[in-house]
Parts: structure tokens; C-alpha cells; sequence
């Protein structure tokens, strides 16, 4: 289902593809083509959604005769960056696009903002929390490394209360009982993305998806 970015983004390359002339325009195919396409790419790490359900594709235009793909990795580190790159040239090349250049690009940095809501439904129903809500921006100014001020964190010591901002946040559902009473277990889970998290009711633990 085309979501009102994707609608925006693919008239813009299409007013691209009109300006570079009408005996270019009978050479180039219709954007939709290469979304269509690019839907069907996997996220390596989680199969059940696709680049353009994360939002990772930022720009499809033409470039003279080559086709332009612009997108922005989950994180600037991802391991994954080549073998998604790979991917596509490979489903654009077997629907005849030859000349295919994917450019990454990390600025703007990638949100879970992003993430269309049918990617958020596939993450729940493959095992995975969703994203709930965007992280707020903090002021760090005369914040420990820990993310508290302090002060805060020099009673939190005494106390031996959790300083994590994960520990802080609304409860995550379980993706499979959907009951609320879950326990975090770990900052990361099985990739840097996502935290481990374990459901008290249904006892099954899960990844949760960090909103960012």
C-alpha cells in the first residue's frame, strides 16, 4: 500500500524524469515499477518486512539513463549495508534494470518515525514488539553517561534503583498474549536495535524494536 511519502517521493522523480526530455520519458519506466520492487526486498535481519516497510528508501529517480536509489541503513554501522545493497541491484537487474546506482545515505539518520504501520503490524505478528513511541530529546547538559543528572544518579546508587531509560519507559506489550507485565532483561537483544524483553504472563521472551 503506497503510503503518502512514498506518493510524494515517486511524483518527484517522476517531474525528475519529465525535465530530462520526452525521447527520455519513452525510455524510462514508471517509478511505481521500481517500488513495486523494492517491496519485495527483505530486511536481512528481520525477513518479515521489507526496505520500503522501514522506510529505509528515501529517493527513486533517474540519473540520465541510470536509476538512482537513495537509502538510509537502520543505523550508520549496520552490517547489513552491503547485502542490502546487493539485493536490490539483483531484483532490479532480473526486471531489466541494468544500470543501478544505491547510494547510502545517513543524514538525515534513520527513525523508527519512519516505519510505515503495516511494518509495525509484521514486526508484532513475526515476534517482535514494535516501536511504541518515539524516544523524546533529551537536554544532556550536566547528565551522567548513565542518563541521569548527577545528582539523580548518585542517589540512584545509594538506592540501588535501575538507571536505564528503557526501565523508565510505558510497558511493552507482549507481541504474542499482548499482556502488558513484561520485564526487561537486557539493553540489547539480538541485534543492537532491539532490547530483550521477557512476557510475565505468557513467560515467552521477545525482542523489542527501540523507538529512535
Amino acid at each position: 500500500m503506497a503510503t503518502d511519502e512514498r506518493r510524494a517521493l515517486a511524483a518527484a522523480a517522476e517531474a525528475a524524469a519529465a525535465e530530462a526530455g520526452a525521447g527520455a520519458d519513452a525510455a524510462v519506466p514508471p517509478v511505481d515499477v521500481v517500488w513495486d520492487a523494492l517491496a519485495a526486498v527483505p530486511d536481512p535481519e528481520i525477513p518479515a518486512v521489507s526496505i520500503v516497510d522501514l522506510g529505509m528508501v528515501r529517493a527513486v529517480d533517474w540519473d540520465g539513463a541510470r536509476l538512482r536509489i537513495e537509502v538510509t541503513p537502520t543505523y550508520s554501522g549496520c552490517p547489513a549495508t552491503d547485502v542490502i545493497a546487493g539485493t536490490i541491484r539483483e531484483r532490479l537487474a532480473a526486471l531489466g534494470f541494468a544500470a543501478v546506482d544505491v547510494v547510502m545515505r545517513l543524514a538525515p539518520p534513520w527513525s523508527t518515525d519512519w516505519m510505515a504501520p503495516e511494518a509495525k503490524a509484521k514486526l508484532a505478528a513475526y515476534g517482535i514488539a514494535p516501536p511504541q513511541a518515539r524516544a523524546a530529546v533529551v537536554d544532556v547538559a550536566g547528565m551522567s553517561p548513565t542518563g541521569r543528572r548527577e545528582g539523580e544518579y548518585r542517589s540512584a546508587q545509594r538506592e540501588g534503583s535501575p538507571v536505564s531509560p528503557l526501565r523508565r519507559a510505558p510497558p511493552v506489550p507482549c507481541p504474542r498474549c499482548r499482556s502488558p507485565r513484561t520485564t526487561l532483561l537486557s539493553q540489547f537483544g539480538s541485534t543492537a536495535c532491539k532490547a530483550l524483553y521477557r512476557c510475565d504472563a505468557c513467560r515467552e521472551p521477545f525482542d523489542y524494536f527501540k523507538p529512535h
